[in-house]
Formats: C-alpha cells, sequence, structure tokens
C-alpha cells in the first residue's frame, strides 16, 4: 500500500520557532512503560515531510506522545487525544487553555518547565514526539536536543508544527503572512498522524466559518482605509518594546481582522523595537497583550497596568490611539502562538476596530 503524503505548508511563524529539522525514524516505544491508549485504525501509513523536505512515515496512529509545549498540546487536546499525551514541556499556566480543556490539560505529567530534557524525553515511553519549535538549542540548559538518530534508537517518530517550526529555514516564504492556511494544514496533519482526521476537518471548517464572516463584512473596506495596528508585548518589558514582524503568526491575524500590523514589513517575526519608532508610526490602535495570569482579577489588573503605562509615560501618551482611548485587551497566547483560537482572535479585534461592521468579537 502507497502511503498517504500529507504536505505541510510553513506559512506563519510563532513564538520561539526557529528553522527546523528532518523528519524521525521507526516505530515502537522505549523507556519507562506506559499503559496503551485505544488508537483508532484505518488511514495508515501517513508520510509527512519537515521543512527541509525529508519524509517520516508512519505505520499507525501513536499512542504515547509527548509535546514540547502548551500550543502543541493544545492542538492535541482540540483534536480529542488528550488521553494518549503522556507528558509536555513548557507546560500551560493557570487560565491559558480554555476552560473545556483545562481539567484534562493539567493532567498532562509535565516532563519539563522549560524544554524536555534530551534523557527524560528519550526515556519517556513516547512512540511521537510534537515539536512545536524544531531544531534549536533546549531552552534553559543549553543543551542540545536529541538527534534524530537518538530518535531512531529510543523507538519515537518526531514531527512537527511546520508553521512555527519553519521560519529559519532556506524554503521559508519571505513575504509577510496574512492568512492562518499554515496553521490550518497542520492541524490537518496533526489529524492525519493522530488518526483523527474527521475532527481536524471539523476544527478547520469552523476557523474558515468564523473567519471567513470577518472577511465578508469587510469586504466593502479597501485596504489604505484599514485601521493601522499595533501589538504591544507588556509583558516582554516597556524599556524596549518588541515589533511583532511580517512573518509572525500574529501579522494573519492582524490583517484577517482587517487591520495593518504597522511593522508588518520587517522581515522576521518579533524584532526588538525602540519607542521611536513606535511614535514614527503613530497607530490607530494599540494591542495590549499580555499573559494570562491565573484569574480574571490578576489579567485584568496587567491590562489596567500596560494601558496605564502608555498613558503616563512621555514617549507615548500623545498617541493618536492612546490619546483616543483605542486599545484592544486580547491575550498574547491566541495572537501570537498558532493554533485554533487564532480564528477567535481575528473575530476579537476586528469587532473593536470595526464595530459597526463585525459584531460579536467573543
Amino acid at each position: 500500500m502507497r502511503p498517504r503524503v500529507v504536505c505541510g505548508i510553513a506559512a506563519a511563524v510563532a513564538l520561539f520557532a526557529t528553522a527546523c529539522g528532518s523528519g524521525g525514524g521507526g516505530g515502537g516505544a522505549g523507556g519507562a512503560s506506559v499503559t496503551a491508549r485505544s488508537v483508532p485504525a484505518g488511514g495508515f501509513p501517513v508520510t509527512v515531510a519537515d521543512c527541509a523536505g525529508k519524509e517520516t512515515t508512519m505505520a499507525k496512529a501513536p499512542a504515547r506522545i509527548v509535546t514540547s509545549n502548551a500550543a502543541s498540546l493544545e492542538l492535541l487536546l482540540q483534536l480529542g487525544v488528550g488521553d494518549r499525551v503522556i507528558g509536555t514541556g513548557f507546560p500551560p499556566g493557570k487560565g491559558t487553555l480554555p476552560s473545556a480543556l483545562a481539567e484534562q490539560g493539567a493532567k498532562v505529567p509535565v516532563l519539563g518547565d522549560k524544554a524536555v530534557p534530551k534523557e527524560k524525553l528519550l526515556g519517556s515511553g513516547a512512540d511521537l514526539y510534537v515539536d512545536t519549535f524544531g531544531a534549536m538549542p533546549m531552552m534553559g540548559g543549553g543543551a542540545t536536543g536529541p538527534s534524530e538518530a537518538e530518535f531512531a534508537a529510543a523507538g519515537i517518530q518526531h514531527v512537527y508544527l511546520l508553521s512555527t517550526a519553519c521560519a529559519g529555514t532556506p524554503k521559508a516564504a519571505r513575504a509577510p503572512r496574512t492568512d492562518l492556511a499554515g496553521i490550518e494544514e497542520d492541524i490537518r496533519r496533526l489529524g492525519a498522524v493522530t488518526g483523527t482526521a474527521a475532527r481536524a476537518e471539523e476544527l478547520v471548517s469552523g476557523m474558515e466559518e468564523r473567519i471567513g464572516a470577518v472577511r465578508t463584512a469587510l469586504a466593502g473596506v479597501p485596504g489604505d482605509k484599514r485601521p493601522s495596528y499595533f501589538v504591544f508585548d507588556f509583558d516582554a518589558g516597556t524599556k524596549q518594546p518588541v515589533a511583532v514582524c511580517g512573518r509572525q503568526v500574529a501579522n494573519a491575524v492582524i490583517t484577517q481582522a482587517g487591520a495593518r500590523n504597522v511593522f508588518a514589513d520587517c522581515d522576521a517575526d518579533f524584532k526588538p523595537g525602540s519607542w521611536e519608532d513606535v511614535v514614527a508610526k503613530d497607530p490607530d490602535w494599540i494591542q495590549l497583550a499580555v499573559r494570562n495570569r491565573g484569574s480574571e482579577e490578576a489579567t485584568r489588573k496587567a491590562y489596567d497596568d500596560a494601558e496605564a503605562f502608555l498613558r503616563s509615560f512621555p514617549a507615548t501618551q500623545g498617541l493618536k490611539a492612546v490619546q483616543e482611548g483605542h486599545f484592544v485587551r486580547l491575550g498574547s497566547e491566541v495572537t501570537t502562538i498558532a493554533g485554533v483560537r487564532n480564528a477567535d482572535a481575528v473575530r476579537q479585534i476586528a469587532a473593536t476596530v470595526h464595530p459597526d461592521l463585525v459584531k460579536n468579537g467573543q
């Protein structure tokens, strides 16, 4: 039987992303014993490619999955295979996951507060590692992750979220990201790999329905009439702002929401900026992007603090958006990290900056 090939598209760049490496090797499991999960039959073998085009073939759906961070964990929870996830790195903070997924997500063992240590990953008993980041130094310890030969020896298949792992590769598109096609394709790839293709299509269709409604509502607004927009990453610090550039997934979210990212022309995902740069752009709207603090009260205070800074800081208090109170209170996670909820971010931004055309941004 000829393997079914699922081609990923490197179309968006997300937080912590760098170049990705090559695909993993064979099946089986090594390390600690893990109770096998029930997995669906059919639809296999499946072949997926990495950022360089190297293919990995999976003979059957995985039963024991480790994720590199909360982004890939959330996608697997959305696909309904959370019972097969036996560990994660960069675990989701309290309040980060959608309420419907939070309880199950909290039960996933944390293998590393940052990246999963190499020895722990190889000895986890996993048969699949879903990598959001791609090949890069493991954060926090300076060591590198397992080689593809080591993954193969441990019986761990290694697949990537191409929309977030391929930004630095030669084949990565250099143009600004203006849609969520790469993220939708990653959802389909994970659906194929885990045997949940039907659920993946449901998720993608839901995203397309929400985004399509916004697109239709804004069809009559010409590009040059769409408001300019700056993402203020409050948690990155106030001394030097960070520019969210054209290759970041947030640029696609902003574009689909009918706004114009003021830093869309910088050819990167993130780039250190200056307040002089922001003042020169004088955006129509500013997103107060903060991380979820784990409670509504604490998160609301973080938004209040971000707004208070912009209103009191001499360099920003005269900006058009600040003077007019044009602030969008929307979390960093749903804006800058690839996932199903990017579609909700599109709708919320659009309903805020185009209130006469788009209703119900929640």
